[in-house]
């Protein structure tokens, strides 16, 4: 099973739209710590789901599920990425409960279009440790995979 990854920072709505529909992905998990805070109202998760990034999703059948319970809690600090290592180490059960329920395959989603600084990266890295999965980080025209 494939595990897959994207960030929409610097990309029109239609370059990820089109990048979700080539990796045939019809579910989206937005990992965002505060998705109702994003600076481009796209990609805001609105109060209904008749705006923002819930209805962009949803006109081109794509489910959208918000789990901000994976969000980086960290980011302000400079090893947040060894703080978050060890956050899903001793509470990933937990923190991944929601995320079990969630039929397969999804794309974890972030702010962040390069998975390399973002959180997102750990989340499935730790996924791949427990499971399975085989990770591709969609950042471009081209898969980079990674395992």
């Amino acid at each position: 099973m494939k595990l897959y990854t994207i960030g929409y920072g610097g990309r029109s709505k239609e370059e990820l739209i089109y990048l979700l529909n080539e990796h045939e992905i019809k579910r989206i998990v937005d990992v965002r710590l505060r998705p109702d805070k994003s600076s481009m109202g796209i990609w805001v998760k609105a109060k209904t789901s008749d705006k923002g990034i819930e209805k962009l999703f949803h006109d081109y059948n794509i489910s959208y599920i918000s789990l901000p319970e994976l969000g980086n809690i960290f980011y302000e600090y400079e090893d947040w990425d060894k703080r978050y290592k060890l956050l899903l180490e001793k509470s990933g059960d937990l923190l991944f409960e929601r995320l079990k329920n969630i039929k397969e395959p999804y794309c974890l989603m972030c702010a962040e279009k390069q998975a390399s600084g973002c959180h997102r990266k750990i989340i499935a890295e730790h996924l791949s440790q427990i499971t399975s999965y085989q990770i591709e980080h969609i950042e471009n025209k081209s898969l980079k995979k990674e395992r």
